[in-house]
């Protein structure tokens, strides 16, 4: 099962790296509210004919110039989620970080960012279960 997983990780990683996109709003990030915020703007779930909802959380990093650093990496997806419902949020989540990027960070945030870890959440679910988790 694990390896399954770690197939649709990498199918939506790939998938990060060969859509092109424009970053989404030219509003210049200054605080880690901002960083979450302009996130929010990209994000785009899949419609409910693709998947159910769930909640899934990446952590990613970001350079100085606002571009993502190394590989994100989905730490968090809701534990009744099949296989196909994950790899359609992953999609998005990756489709969501490129429209986003670069970051437009001003100056004085992207050093205060850069190279750290944001765990972002994205959440379509009306309510989430308190106690049954799933980590990737």
């Amino acid at each position: 099962m694990a390896r399954r997983g770690n197939r649709l990780l990498l199918a939506a990683t790939v998938l990060l790296l060969g859509v092109s996109g424009a970053a989404a709003e030219d509003t210049q990030v200054n605080t880690i509210q901002d960083i979450f915020r302009h996130l929010r703007t990209c994000w785009k779930p899949p419609p409910a004919s693709k998947a159910r909802p769930l909640d899934i959380t990446v952590v990613v990093s970001f350079n100085r110039s606002g571009n993502i650093l190394g590989h994100p990496r989905i730490s968090y997806e809701s534990a009744e989620a099949s296989d196909n419902d994950r790899l359609q949020y992953r999609i998005a989540v990756m489709e969501a970080l490129q429209r986003c990027t670069p970051m437009p960070f001003t100056d004085a945030m992207a050093g205060a960012a850069a190279g750290r870890p944001f765990a972002i959440q994205f959440r379509t679910r009306k309510t989430s279960p308190p106690t049954q988790e799933r980590r990737a």
